[in-house]
């Protein structure tokens, strides 16, 4: 039985795109998986990203394979089990489209990147808001540290920098977070570098009645805390460290390798594979990116000046006043259950959490088991709820709204406001999946670079937004489901 039909996508003159799959609907399920899987074996065995697409162009999943020939084809093999959802997928994939990469492990960041930016509804992975980690070296301190951040810039959630990494040396991301701390676990044996929180002042007189921690018994730490090591001297280990992260590493790999053949030899097995795991995650360290190449820009760009921000959105968005005040919504609910909704407030570019609120769905109360799938009707309540004394005159409106979703829920809130007597200034929606910013009164949205001021504001506000809504719906769902 062949798929519903659909009007297949031509140029102005009539002819469609060339290599172009035959239009939805003109062939069985069978015919469109056997020429899925031809194609795919066509593919050059080579690393790289896919992405499969349904018949409008949408992408429906995106992954990453090591040869792309093998992985992608594997999909289209009948007998093949994808698990319930991918065997959903294989229902509406028309075509597929692949990036090749110089590595596996550069596959690995693009499908991370590719994930956040596209937000396939198939994809389970890298939808939340974990990034790869990088390595931090504190070159200004006296005493160099060493420790492992996900935050590359250092800039808290008030805007404010922590001031160890003023200078540091910064390395990644690394696409493999436990074989970084694993190869950080032996490498602190051989350059015996510290990575407590102490701020270490050298010559103090009081180092010397300053008792160090394990790490010294052990070997792992030369104990500057108590001035058993020099400033100059421990500073030559932190820089053959760096060194060591930027060029081979065949000295200290030999090294483990005799080591872990002699504990073969004397039947220390156990210790062997220790060596041996370490070695692999030695290996491993070159399976990382540069922060020049923007893979993670939400973390390597970090927060914004909160002043550069509110007046960039305000030039983009064409209004003529200063922008002081924006609040941003978002809803939350599992398949329909706890339904909430949150509102956040930022003023002046920084969250001002007295103004936090939250909302609790209550337009589907009375449907069976009070379940709420509508997002959009969810989103008609909370407005008219919030800016119910605003519309009548008795408060002012922010000077932004944020919606976080698309055009459909921009619709919906302005649904909501058409109902008020006074409307707000200007309401504008983000959508996620291409982070393009919806306005009222205009059909087309705009899109902003990506290290735009303006649009790192309003992602910050939408990101507050979700994390407050889910929280909120995490507690109701905890109390439904323990009887808190």
């Amino acid at each position: 039985m062949a798929d519903d039909p659909d009007t297949p996508f031509l140029d102005e003159e009539g002819h469609a795109p060339a290599n172009s799959p035959p239009p939805w609907g003109t062939e069985t399920k069978v015919a469109r998986l056997l020429r899925l899987r031809n194609d795919a074996r066509q593919l050059p065995p080579k690393p790289g990203v896919y992405l499969m697409k349904n018949h409008k162009g949408s992408v429906l999943y995106v992954g990453k394979a090591t040869k792309l020939c093998d992985r992608v084809s594997s999909y289209f093999i009948p007998s093949t089990d994808l698990g319930p959802r991918k065997n959903m997928m294989l229902d509406e994939v028309h075509s597929f489209d692949i990036y090749i990469t110089d590595t596996a492990w550069e596959a690995l960041l693009a499908e991370n990147r590719l994930i956040k930016d596209i937000n396939p509804p198939y994809n389970v992975a890298q939808k939340d808001d974990r990034t790869y980690p990088y390595l931090v070296v504190t070159t200004r301190e006296e005493f160099p540290r060493v420790f492992v951040s996900r935050n590359p810039t250092g800039i808290r959630s008030d805007g404010s920098k922590d001031p160890r990494f003023n200078g540091a040396t910064i390395l990644g991301p690394f696409t493999s977070p436990s074989a970084l701390y694993t190869a950080l676990d032996a490498l602190q044996g051989v350059f015996k570098f510290r990575t407590c929180s102490l701020d270490i002042i050298a010559d103090d007189p009081k180092n010397r009645f300053f008792r160090p921690c394990l790490l010294k018994a052990i070997g792992k730490c030369t104990a500057p805390c108590n001035n058993s090591i020099g400033k100059e001297q421990y500073r030559d280990d932190i820089s053959r460290l760096i060194r060591f992260f930027k060029t081979k590493r065949t000295t200290v790999l030999r090294e483990l390798q005799e080591e872990m053949q002699r504990a073969s030899a004397e039947l220390d097995f156990e210790g062997a594979a220790v060596l041996r795991d370490q070695i692999e995650a030695i290996q491993r360290l070159d399976e990382r990116a540069s922060r020049d190449d923007q893979w993670q820009p939400e973390t390597e760009i970090g927060y914004i000046d909160p002043k550069k921000g509110c007046e960039s959105l305000r030039r983009a968005l064409g209004i003529d006043k200063e922008v002081r005040c924006v609040e941003g919504f978002d809803i939350a609910h599992l398949q329909g259950n706890e339904t909430v909704a949150s509102k956040v407030c930022f003023i002046d570019g920084r969250p001002f959490k007295q103004e936090y609120r939250r909302y609790r769905i209550k337009s589907f109360q009375n449907l069976p088991g009070g379940r709420a799938n509508d997002d959009f009707a969810s989103m008609r309540e909370v407005i008219s709820r919030r800016y119910r004394s605003a519309g009548e005159g008795h408060e002012l409106y922010p000077d932004v709204i944020m919606i976080d979703g698309g055009l459909g829920q921009l619709h919906a809130a302005l649904d909501a406001f058409e109902q008020l007597e006074i409307k707000p200034p200007m309401v504008v929606s983000l959508a996620k999946k291409e982070e393009l910013i919806y306005m009222q009164g205009s059909k087309e949205p705009i899109r902003l670079g990506r290290n735009n001021p303006g649009l790192r504001l309003l992602q910050q506000v939408r990101d507050e937004a979700h994390r407050f809504a889910q929280h909120y719906h995490h507690i109701l769902r905890r109390k439904r489901t323990l009887g808190e």
